[in-house]
């Protein structure tokens, strides 16, 4: 990928709200006709002048799903944007068709992922459509290139630009879908297994999440390796799946310790870990290597708890957060290794030769990604919940398509029950405050009884002691 400033470059130049005025396009000279009178001109003049073509640049607008703050999941909104975003040389811009949702854009929506920008910002790392416009400088893309890109942010949205190196052509056969879904995962998991894993025919990996877009790629790039053994993790209601997939054991996180489940199958451990839950999780899975094993590590899962940031589940994370001596990894002879494909982007030669592989993969059959279901710009909070609560089968995509009028009542009609089960469930809370206020009246007022009770009682006792003196 490019220089790191060149993606926030594009994001303000897409941001910019036309505050100085755009130049105008040239305008076609009319040819000249030698015997027009001079009234005659003049009279084609004037309409001219008040039918003058606004710039495409001032008329130009598109949807964009914008974070506008940290927090739940209302907090990415959809809005419409003015003004054509500008190309500079060496980009294109493109016809966005399919956005791809990760699990660092959740982490982002709370604040946890520092490599998207501070709010208000347009999230995405990666995308599919179709090249509108080519900047100069670029040779190696052409209007009408159907192409996926990957990026640092700024790709939710009906049109982006970005430099053309982001971009890579969509095989034939491929849905804007399925390009969509394959660039952060597939290179993801290709880079972990091959570059660091150095995976080899015979070996044993552990595969975390493994009914999520990043766990799916990599069980299917294991299964291009002569006999991998893949260990899954997913709960009970996946495992069909995942097993067909290419899990060779499935094991349910939920109800089973996985480091027990691995040792009863593999009693020396296992050669690759893919861990993208950290904390704890990572020293278990140090512990479960066998010699010459590798730990690769690429995210902090157990961070995220909740709608919004979960304070606890951090310090928490960060307590148990792994490290490890020198000296206990020369004697273990085990390595720990760290990806983590966004700040990746400046290694334009080193990405691309990871997806030309992964794509001649696609073209041999060998490898595909999984749609677990597609949701409008205007679902993505329910399309970030279904991710977030785990109960995605593959990759969530959002797409650009603009929703029916038939399903924008359907979903104002859940908002609106949405909005009358909050109303009722606060009437239900208020009643409960009231009854329980109720009840301790009630309890105060007895307790008050029981003490004139008591008083009247000592009051007795103290008149019969009188009497009996």
């Amino acid at each position: 990928m490019s220089g790191e400033d060149a993606p926030a470059q594009q994001q303000n130049a897409v941001d910019q709200k036309q505050e100085t005025k755009p130049t105008e396009e040239p305008k076609s000279e009319q040819p000249k006709t030698e015997s027009a009178p001079a009234g005659a001109a003049e009279a084609a003049a004037t309409p001219a002048a008040t039918t003058e073509k606004v710039p495409e640049e001032d008329t130009f607008t598109y949807r964009a799903l914008v974070l506008t703050g940290y927090g739940g999941y209302d907090k990415v909104k959809l809005q419409v944007k003015k003004g054509k975003p500008a190309l500079k040389a060496g980009e294109v811009l493109v016809r966005v068709k399919a956005c791809g949702l990760n699990f660092a854009d959740l982490m982002a929506r709370q604040g946890l992922y520092d490599r998207l920008p501070s709010p208000p910002v347009t999230p995405g790392m990666e995308c599919s459509g179709v090249v509108e416009a080519v900047g100069e400088e670029v040779t190696d893309r052409k209007v009408g290139d159907k192409v996926m890109v990957l990026n640092r942010f700024g790709l939710w949205q009906e049109v982006a630009v970005v430099p053309a190196s982001h971009t890579f052509l969509i095989p034939e056969g491929m849905s804007f879908e399925e390009a969509a879904a394959l660039p952060v995962n597939y290179i993801t998991a290709y880079m972990m297994l091959f570059d660091f894993g150095n995976l080899r025919p015979n070996q044993s990996v552990l595969v975390h999440a493994a009914a999520g877009g990043v766990g799916i790629a990599a069980t299917q790039l294991c299964k291009t390796v002569k006999d991998v053994t893949v260990f899954g993790t997913a709960s009970a209601s996946k495992h069909e799946t995942i097993s067909q997939g290419g899990v060779t054991h499935t094991i349910d996180y939920r109800t089973k310790d996985y480091v027990e489940e691995v040792r009863k199958i593999s009693p020396k451990g296992l050669d690759i870990i893919l861990d993208p839950l950290g904390g704890s999780d990572t020293h278990k899975a140090y512990n479960l290597l066998k010699p010459m094993g590798k730990l690769i590590t690429y995210g902090a899962a157990n961070m995220l708890a909740g709608q919004r940031k979960n304070l606890l589940a951090v310090a928490k994370n960060w307590y148990h957060q792994f490290s490890i001596h020198t000296l206990s990894l020369i004697q273990g002879n085990k390595s720990v290794c760290g990806f983590h494909l966004g700040y990746l982007d400046g290694e334009t030669e080193l990405i691309t030769q990871a997806m030309n592989i992964i794509l001649d993969l696609y073209k041999e059959g060998k490898i595909k990604p999984r749609i677990d279901s597609t949701w409008h710009l205007e679902q993505v909070g329910d399309a970030m919940r279904k991710m977030q609560e785990r109960n995605n089968i593959g990759k969530v995509i959002l797409t650009t398509e603009p929703m029916p009028e038939e399903e924008k009542k359907e979903e104002a009609k859940k908002e609106d029950k949405k909005e009358d089960k909050k109303k009722e469930d606060k009437k239900k809370d208020d009643k409960k405050k009231d009854d329980g206020k109720k009840e301790e009246k009630k309890d105060d007022k007895k307790k008050e009884e029981a003490k004139k009770e008591e008083k009247k009682e000592e009051e007795k006792k103290e008149e019969a002691k009188k009497e009996e003196k």
